[in-house]
């Protein structure tokens, strides 16, 4: 028979909770390898009746030989795969075939990836069993940060915590961001009392799907408990960013609400207005926390204003890896020093592992990944980028990577997916017991990043190239252009440089038409960017910088000059902040903005069979 599951730490506040948890850390981890493979028979045996295992020969049953048997067939059969190759048997999910095609337990739902196909967000299918174990990560982090930072039971937690837009399918499966599924769920709603984690927003601010209201709502509360706020953060340091932005501009509104005790008209959600006036603004208000909070905010800087807002943070947590590291000097100005912590790695794929050195340095930041959460493979770096398609073959285990190497992140999961590539590549910067710790390094073809966005050089290319018509009647085009995210400005936006060429006596090419290839690109792009920009609005206009002719030439030469190869240079299509960038805007002769939002809704009509590119 197959071994018992591992043991799961207690939840909540129980006694001795946070010794266990700490525990089952060193266990899963000492263990690694065992674990794995029994992770993996786990899921074999779960997903028995699954037709996409069947398509491959496993068909595992209860007992132990014939999961042993499964297991090896698994590993020497089944191929690697990308969203692409699980699309046709999603969208028959999604539309309504209740059989078990890649679960042997009932998809309860999609999670919405932030990644894209076809222009579309991809829809991850999850069982109702997976939020247990995405419940069981979450349990795990406070242990962990309290080894660091003691005593953070004695206060309260100001996380700005957000639901975005969701939908269902044609088949009736609700389709929602990972977040969303889980801000929404028993196991975050029902959750026992936990000093450790005491949040400042009350549920209904949180689950209210009008942004400003949700965010209103969530910093007014965050102020009125300023003196109990041990610790600040949001998923994103894009989110938190944006919440600093927000109280810039609207914390006259805010001070006025505490000092009089009564909440702003424009408030008008039933259920945030009797959790916030019933249960946080004062009777009759309190006018010295009002003049303490106005006194810091009308300073002429705002320089370590989370510090002075908040005087008892000792840390912000936030995600500040990979595209989100860009945000980091911004944070450093607001926060006065303040620790930056990363505590989680996750993905709508799957959970996956913890900082277990919450207070390192942002540029340090390595996870351990918690081998029960799925099944672990890697895809060496060379293979993944290489000219052959890489196969199953190159794959390593979890105990097998080396130290240094990087690797592309494949999962099997509980939920159904198999060798599935996330599509994240990863560093080993070290071992918990048998256990790697990761860095992660990059997504892999993101040229362009803001938020949850992710736009890769193709479907920029695509968008650029579309947009350029609109100079054809004044006898312009485009001879080369390079993008950037612009993190600089809050909420940070794309930037495309452009140097344009004209043909013979030509018309100058008026503001508004430059502004119509703004809006041009932001059409033709993704609909996680065209919600970002429409709904969530957590990424800003794009905009068009014109440089003078010979521009690109000199991008050339600066190349060449830092050791390019004459031959083989190519504008880059993306470029990061510093010298190349400062050369670029040295050579600006006009900018423009995106005069709207792009078009967007939270339709389904790309997940109906037939219209994935929809």
């Amino acid at each position: 028979m197959p071994e018992a599951p591992i043991a799961k730490p207690a939840g909540g506040f129980a006694p001795g909770a946070h010794r266990e948890a700490l525990e089952f850390i060193e266990h899963v981890t000492a263990n690694a390898g065992r674990v794995q493979r029994r992770v993996l028979a786990e899921i074999l045996s779960q997903n028995a009746p699954a037709e996409y295992l069947r398509r491959y020969g496993i068909a595992p049953a209860a007992a132990a030989a014939s999961l042993d048997d499964a297991v090896d067939a698994f590993r020497r059969l089944v191929p690697l795969v990308t969203y692409e190759g699980l699309q046709h048997d999603i969208l028959r999910i999604a539309n309504g075939d209740a059989s078990p095609i890649l679960s042997g337990k009932p998809i309860s739902e999609f999670l919405t990836s932030s990644g894209t196909s076809g222009g579309e967000r991809k829809l991850m299918p999850t069982i109702a069993d997976e939020l247990d174990r995405r419940s069981l990560l979450y349990s795990l982090l406070m242990p962990v940060m309290s080894q660091s930072v003691p005593g953070l039971d004695k206060g309260k937690a100001m996380y700005l915590l957000f639901v975005k837009a969701e939908s269902r399918t044609p088949g009736g499966l609700p389709a929602r961001p990972v977040l969303t599924s889980y801000y929404r769920s028993r196991q975050f709603l029902d959750r026992p009392h936990d000093p450790y984690t005491a949040y400042t927003s009350p549920n209904e601010a949180i689950l209210c799907v009008d942004s400003y209201q949700s965010m209103y709502a969530q910093l007014l509360c965050g102020l009125v408990h300023r003196a109990d706020v041990l610790r600040v953060g949001a998923v994103f340091a894009s989110g938190f960013l944006r919440a600093i932005r927000f109280l810039e501009k609207h914390w006259p509104r805010l001070v006025r609400d505490i000092r009089s005790g009564d909440l702003d008209a424009e408030i008008t959600d039933r259920a945030v207005r009797d959790a916030v006036v019933g249960r946080v603004l004062r009777a009759g208000g309190d006018p010295a926390l009002a003049d303490e909070i106005e006194a810091e905010c009308k300073r002429a800087s705002w320089e370590g204003i989370i510090r002075r807002l908040w005087p008892r943070t000792k840390y912000i947590d936030v995600i500040v890896t990979g595209a989100m590291s860009q945000y980091i000097p911004t944070l450093e100005f607001y926060g006065g020093g303040l620790p930056l912590t990363c505590t989680m790695y996750a993905s709508s794929e799957c959970y996956f592992g913890l900082n277990l050195n919450p207070m390192c340095k942002p540029g340090d930041v390595a996870y351990t990944l918690i081998p029960t959460m799925c099944y672990f493979e890697f895809l060496p770096i060379r293979c993944s980028e290489g000219n052959a398609e890489p196969s199953h073959r190159d794959l390593v285990d979890l105990v097998d990577v080396k130290l240094g190497h990087e690797y592309e992140l494949v999962v099997t999961t509980y939920s159904g997916l198999y060798r599935y590539r996330v599509g994240d590549v990863l560093r080993v910067t070290g071992f918990k017991n048998e256990a790697p710790m990761f860095r992660f390094i990059r997504r892999q073809n993101v040229a362009l990043s803001v938020d949850s966005d992710k736009t890769d050089e193709t479907e920029l290319h695509a968008a650029v190239s579309g947009a350029t018509q609109h100079l054809a009647p004044f006898g312009a085009s485009l001879v080369e252009y390079t993008s950037y995210a612009d993190a600089t400005t809050i909420p940070g936006h794309y930037v495309l440089f452009w140097e344009l060429r004209a043909a013979g006596k030509t018309t100058p090419v008026p503001a508004s038409v430059f502004e119509d290839c703004c809006l041009s690109v932001e059409e033709a792009l993704n609909s996680v960017y065209r919600q970002c920009r429409a709904c969530d609005r957590s990424v800003g206009p794009l905009e068009i910088r014109v440089v003078a002719e010979g521009t690109f030439d000199k991008l050339m030469d600066y190349a060449i000059s830092r050791g390019a190869s004459i031959n083989q240079y190519k504008a880059p299509r993306c470029v990061r902040p510093g010298p190349v960038v400062d050369l670029l805007d040295a050579r600006v002769q006009g900018k423009y903005f995106s005069p709207k939002c792009p078009k967007w809704s939270p339709g389904n009509k790309q997940w109906i069979a037939g219209t994935g590119d929809a």
